[in-house]
């Protein structure tokens, strides 16, 4: 009995300790520039939203700041992590463009509502709202 006992308790653990290594995985895939190739919502088509650049968006793991681009113009914020679940600051600072299209505010608006992220089996970042995917947005560096 007390082997079978012994043997429950060695599997058990190794399972929290998987579950926990895959999570940290997962944290640390995301720290790496993005690009966008996806947003949900508008009824425009996605060029027409994003005529010359795509946004990007870069997760540094140093400091928990994110920086990039709207398509436009570029931006900083801060975030918070825990777990796959995620708090985006207002973007802070932003130049100042004239942007085409109204992609800008489209992607900023998209921002507000990210509450999760995951990161799937093709490599692709998936920004949230609840279990929604919102933004999805391929690795480039």
């Amino acid at each position: 009995m007390k082997k079978y006992l012994l043997l429950l308790s060695v599997f058990i653990f190794s399972m929290i300790n998987g579950c926990t290594a895959s999570k940290t995985a997962v944290t640390k895939d995301l720290y790496a520039t993005w690009e966008l190739e996806y947003i949900s919502g508008p009824r425009i088509a996605f060029e027409g939203l994003f005529p010359d650049n795509k946004p990007q968006i870069t997760f540094v793991e140093n400091g928990k700041t994110i920086n990039g681009t709207t398509g436009c113009n570029g931006y900083g914020t801060t975030f918070t992590i825990n777990g796959n679940a995620i708090e985006i600051a207002q973007p802070g600072a932003m130049t100042m463009r004239y942007c085409e299209g109204g992609g800008e505010q489209v992607f900023l608006k998209t921002m507000e509502k990210i509450n999760k992220f995951t990161i799937d089996s093709d490599h692709k970042l998936n920004l949230m709202m609840d279990d929604v995917p919102m933004m999805r947005f391929k690795k480039i560096k």
